[in-house]
């Protein structure tokens, strides 16, 4: 009992990690995410729950969803790699897709200098 305590103790301060900040690739910005469900919808976004509290926030369409890359400075966003191809060990030969949208939640393996970094998964 005490180390299921312990585990799920972990877990959470593992989820309150701030998200770091990536910089955009030339040419395009990273979307601005609003701040209500209005203000959101306007500018293209979906409103809703997000993560394992159900926050509702905005969740933004990157603008170079889905472009092939090898590295998080080929994207807006993130370089990960292909959910349904599976996950690689960390160091792995990897190509993937640049991050669908600004939601950090989820499963997802990212990809630097064209190797995987390993599976993360935020709640």
């Amino acid at each position: 009992m005490r180390i299921a305590a312990l585990v799920a103790l972990g877990l959470v301060l593992a989820a309150c990690q701030p998200v770091p900040a990536v910089e955009p690739a030339p040419g395009q910005t990273r979307p601005e995410v609003p701040a209500t469900a209005e203000a959101c919808r306007a500018a293209g976004g979906s409103w809703g729950p997000q993560g394992l509290l159900g926050r509702a926030q905005c969740v933004m369409p990157m603008p170079d969803a889905g472009k092939a890359c090898r590295d998080g400075d080929d994207c807006v966003g993130d370089c990960r790699g292909d959910p349904e191809k599976g996950g690689a060990a960390p160091g792995d030969p990897m190509t993937g897709k640049c991050q669908a949208t600004t939601s950090p939640f989820g499963c997802y393996t990212r990809i630097e200098d064209g190797r995987a970094e390993g599976m993360l998964c935020v709640d």
